[in-house]
């Protein structure tokens, strides 16, 4: 067990076990839940306890085709190391001869994304909460020396009581000094990301300041055709803010996409203290959001703990005919 669950007993005697090798947990087909070029989430529940976890299993080939190695090691390393209520936990992984495996909880309120694209945008007061949570997982990150390079709707989960969880740590990565791979969504890629100059912690309040402009707007503050063009856009770092955007909220957001990360705001002397004590957090109460105290705007429709309708059910493929990987190829994964 990677960590303690004092809130969960009965998940921890069932992961300890299922580490063990002695329990057996369903797949459950109807539940696929995302999906990626090397990756599957399902939905698993033990048997006996039943409790609910995602299973994350990846194609061993298929990691290694995209040469993704590295990726896949980053994230187990990081959600080993990490614990806060913001963020997704690793209970346990493993590998076969054709894929890889990390159980983590299971957070059924679905993402972010679908809630934005339903809504169209969110009011003033919604994009206010998840930001305030978004700010102390990263904050949380960055005090470990870790960026999370890929911050945007997709990879925030709601959870039961519309509180959120960061998920999918393939991007992230332990700092030594500044990193140099271009990696993110095209979107949400920081200037500094694009002209290969290094980048560290500056790129995550970039993307926390192309997530807010998203959430109130509807749309990203640079979007185009090709990445090409984004880039573009990015690099000229000109923002046309929709009329309807609160004042201090337009302050913020060209703070915090200042091309130069030597001044963005959360990259400063400061840190993310410079971003919490902006004046568009002036009503944010920052001791009680850790502890998921403020109150969510949404709270997901959940009938059970293994719940999947919030997420889009993917059809099953062929999968389990991927052949044994070869042994060298294996060895890459013999920690994993």
């Amino acid at each position: 067990v990677m960590s303690d669950m004092p809130h969960l007993p009965s998940q921890r005697m069932v992961v300890t076990k299922f580490a063990a090798h002695l329990l057996i947990f369903t797949l459950e087909k109807r539940a696929l839940n995302r999906t990626g070029t090397f990756g599957r989430v399902h939905l698993v529940r033990e048997k006996a306890a039943k409790c609910y976890f995602a299973l994350k299993v990846m194609s061993i080939p298929d990691v290694i085709r995209l040469k993704q190695e590295q990726h896949v090691h980053n994230e187990k390393s990081v959600l080993k190391e990490v614990n806060h209520p913001f963020l997704i936990r690793l209970y346990w992984t493993n590998h076969d001869e054709r894929f890889l495996y990390m159980l983590m909880e299971y957070v059924p309120g679905g993402e972010l994304f679908s809630y934005l694209r339903n809504m169209g945008r969110f009011n003033n007061g919604t994009g206010l909460f998840y930001s305030a949570e978004i700010i102390c997982a990263i904050e949380y990150l960055h005090s470990k020396e870790i960026v999370y390079r890929d911050l945007k709707p997709e990879n925030i989960l709601l959870d039961k009581e519309g509180h959120i969880k960061l998920t999918d740590f393939g991007f992230a990565k332990k700092l030594v000094d500044r990193t140099w791979t271009l990696c993110g969504t095209p979107e949400y890629l920081a200037p500094e990301v694009i002209q290969s100059k290094g980048h560290g912690r500056a790129v995550d309040w970039w993307a926390l300041g192309i997530l807010i402009f998203e959430m109130l707007s509807g749309f990203p503050p640079f979007f185009d055709d090709n990445p090409f063009g984004i880039y573009q856009k990015i690099l000229a770092g000109k923002i046309d803010f929709p009329r309807h955007l609160d004042l201090y909220v337009k302050d913020l957001i060209k703070k915090l996409l200042v091309v130069d990360r030597t001044r963005r705001l959360g990259n400063m002397k400061n840190g993310a203290d410079d971003v919490k004590r902006h004046r568009w957090f002036r009503s944010i109460d920052w001791d009680a959001v850790p502890q998921r105290k403020l109150k969510p705007p949404i709270v997901p429709k959940v009938s059970n703990d293994g719940d999947t309708s919030n997420f889009e059910a993917y059809p099953e493929d062929d999968w389990n005919k991927i052949p044994p990987v070869p042994p060298k190829d294996l060895e890459i994964f013999k920690n994993f």
